[in-house]
Formats: C-alpha cells, sequence, structure tokens
C-alpha cells in the first residue's frame, strides 16, 4: 500500500497535466492522476474532490505564469497581440488542454486576468457595449482555434505532406499545401491575428 505524503498544489496539477499531455484531455481521471503521483486513488481525495478541480489546476499551472500586465505600445493592435503571444508561448505546448480555457473561464483567476486585460485594451480603443462583446469573442475565438490548429494540426505536420499530394481531385488545397511547409507557427498565429485586429479596426 503506498505510504501517506504531502503533496502540493503544483505537484497535484504537474501530475494533471502530464496525463493530459501524454493520454489526452479524456483520459485525465482521480485514478490516473493517482497512479500518475504514485499513490492511491483514495488518497487523492484528501487534496481534490473530483476531476473539476483537477482541470482547474491544469488551467492554473498553464496560465499560472504568463504577465497579463498590458504592454506599453504605441497601438492597441500591438497590445493586444503581445497579450495573445503571451499566451500562446505558454499554452502553445499543451494543446490538449486547451478547452479547458473556455470550459473554466468564469472560475480560473489566470483566465479571468486574460479576459480583463484585453478587455481594458479594447475599452481604451473606444469599444463598448455589444462591439466589445463582439471583438472580445472574435478575439478568443481566434485565440483557441489557433491554439489548437497550431497543436492537433500543425502545417509542419504530416497531414499537410498528404494534401500537397492531392493535386489532381483538389487542386486548390493541394497547391495551399506545398506553401503551407513554409509558414512557421509564430508566423501563422501573428499574421492572422493581424488580419483580425485589421477587421476590427475597420
Amino acid at each position: 500500500m503506498p505510504r501517506k505524503r504531502s503533496l502540493t498544489t503544483d505537484q497535484l496539477a504537474a501530475a494533471a497535466l502530464a496525463v493530459v499531455d501524454r493520454d489526452g484531455l479524456a483520459m485525465l481521471t482521480m485514478r490516473a492522476v493517482a497512479q500518475e503521483l504514485n499513490m492511491g486513488t483514495m488518497s487523492l481525495y484528501r487534496y481534490v474532490s473530483d476531476r473539476e478541480q483537477l482541470e482547474r489546476l491544469v488551467v492554473e499551472l498553464v496560465l499560472g505564469g504568463v504577465d497579463f500586465t498590458v504592454p506599453d505600445l504605441p497601438t492597441w493592435q500591438e497590445r493586444i497581440a503581445a497579450l495573445c503571444e503571451r499566451i500562446r508561448l505558454a499554452v502553445h505546448a499543451h494543446p490538449a488542454m486547451v478547452p479547458l480555457l473556455l470550459v473554466h473561464r468564469h472560475a480560473s483567476p489566470g483566465v479571468r486576468r486574460s479576459g480583463e486585460a484585453m478587455l481594458s485594451v479594447l475599452a481604451g480603443a473606444g469599444f463598448s457595449g455589444e462591439r466589445r462583446v463582439i471583438a472580445f469573442r472574435a478575439l478568443v475565438s481566434y485565440l483557441i482555434g489557433a491554439l489548437q490548429a497550431e497543436g492537433l494540426g500543425p502545417l509542419s505536420g504530416a497531414g499537410t505532406d498528404v494534401l500537397a499530394t492531392l493535386g489532381e481531385q483538389h487542386p486548390h488545397l493541394a497547391e495551399t499545401a506545398v506553401s503551407a511547409r513554409d509558414v512557421s507557427p509564430q508566423r501563422e498565429f501573428g499574421e492572422g491575428l493581424a488580419l483580425l485586429l485589421r477587421g476590427l479596426t475597420a
């Protein structure tokens, strides 16, 4: 029988994140995390009550090191882009946990801080009321989608190579896949976000 031991919140979060990174979000269970920590499942209940609490620990671990201070940059678009890039750098290595950013947006201090920072920039740029709602949700949608695309379907992946061979059936798709090989993740994210920001400006 594994002996009892004291665990820190960071240790619990790291074990839960290790399970998500290795096995996927669907495999995050109390039992899996207990095994990761080499302890009995019932012993884990001394620290967390359920899977939902484990999910929140994962979110806080990933976002915990992000600086959500609004940067002192010349334009609001540059300030938004800098905040989004900070989030991307923290999250891109953990694509399976990305859905948790939305699931726990109301309960996660990290997600709330990120939202407050972006909304303060939008407010300072003159966005208000429903227009600010739409702009904010557009940014969140882009951020979540881009992070999942980068992690689960990267342009440098094998899928791009397969699509590049389908010229006879899908010429435009194949041609685009060939070009996609030269687009880095940072460029894909940054230039895509720039397109969105130009649209919001218009």
